[in-house]
Order: structure tokens, then C-alpha cells, then sequence
């Protein structure tokens, strides 16, 4: 195995190392004795030392500056509310005179939290028109491969109408869209 050594502009590729007057292997520091220092400076040492000092976590504690957040993605204001999944079933089987949107979502996932701002928009502007849920598939993941949930964000779109099929959208889509299927679809 060859070294590339590089001249500027060219590359070269060497069989050997080569060593001249003006070329030195970097300096090393000494090796050290193992058994006699392992307890001592060791990384997964218990003793105190160095790495104590470096790697500890203060004992102080941190004052807030601000209560931190309830939740990120489901708060008790937001029209969109988070039910489970015997509760979706409820909904979907009960008696309903608006359109049922689903959505199903987890709170890693980046373009779920881009969805849940486009339906809390939809939220408010087709606010007696539609009810619209969201159903987290870590929380509720054998309901979520029940209604065949591969990709995130998935919508459901079902109708009051128990006669028309269910509109199913898998991935980001935007709120124009959402908006047809509600007044042209359900």
C-alpha cells in the first residue's frame, strides 16, 4: 500500500514513504506504563483527577427563566385535539352531521409539525363545518398499522355520509388541498 504524498498542485502517489532533511514523523508523546497508570488517568476511572474536573456536571442548580412548555404539539387550547385510538373508533361509528379528519402523526417527525400548524388553520376556518383529531402512532402504533399507517403524516378524510369512501393522503399536503376534499369530496 502506496501513500499519497501532495505537492501543490500535483498529488503523488508514493510506494514508500519518503524522508529528507526537511521532513520529520510528527512527535509523539511518550508511551507510558499501562498497569501503573491505568487506575490513575484512565477515562473509565473512579478515582478523582483531571477527568473529573472536565467531565462533571455542575451541582448548582440551573434557574429557569421560563416555565418550560406543557406540550409541543398537543396543548388544551388547540382546536385539534389528541384522542385515542378506542375514542377515534367511537367517533368514526357514532352519529355525525361534519366530516371527520384523522390525522396520524408522531412528535419526531418534521413534516407532522408542518402538518399540525396547516390543521389548526383548517381548524379554525372550518370550525363547525369539520372535526378534525390527531391519533400519535408511538402511542397508538397497533391502531395505526390497523388503518394501515406506513407513512407520516396520513390523513383521513371520512364523510358523515356512511355511503361514501374514506379519502386517505399520505405525507405533507398543503391546506388548498385539504380545503377541496372537504368542499367538493365530503
Amino acid at each position: 500500500m502506496g501513500l499519497l504524498q501532495i505537492h501543490s498542485p500535483v498529488a503523488v502517489f508514493l510506494s514508500k514513504p519518503v524522508l529528507s532533511s526537511h521532513s520529520r514523523l510528527p512527535c509523539l508523546p511518550p508511551l507510558q506504563d499501562s498497569a501503573k497508570n491505568f487506575g490513575q488517568s484512565s477515562l473509565f476511572s473512579s478515582s478523582p483527577g483531571i477527568r473529573d474536573r472536565l467531565f462533571s456536571l455542575s451541582t448548582v442548580p440551573r434557574k429557569l427563566l421560563c416555565t418550560p412548555p406543557q406540550g409541543k404539539h398537543v396543548r388544551e387550547d388547540y382546536l385539534v385535539k389528541k384522542l385515542s385510538a378506542q375514542e377515534v373508533q367511537e367517533l368514526v361509528r357514532g352519529e355525525r352531521n361534519v366530516p371527520l379528519i384523522i390525522d396520524f402523526y408522531a412528535t419526531w417527525c418534521g413534516p407532522c409539525i408542518l402538518m399540525a400548524q396547516e390543521l389548526e388553520m383548517l381548524a379554525v376556518e372550518y370550525e363547525n363545518n369539520a372535526m378534525i383529531v390527531k391519533v400519535d402512532t408511538d402511542d397508538e402504533c397497533d391502531f395505526a398499522r390497523d388503518m394501515q399507517v406506513r407513512g407520516l403524516p396520513t390523513l383521513y378524510f371520512i364523510s358523515p355520509d356512511p355511503n361514501k369512501e374514506a379519502i386517505r393522503t399520505e405525507g405533507l399536503i398543503p391546506i388548498q388541498m385539504m380545503r377541496d376534499i372537504l368542499d367538493n369530496e365530503m
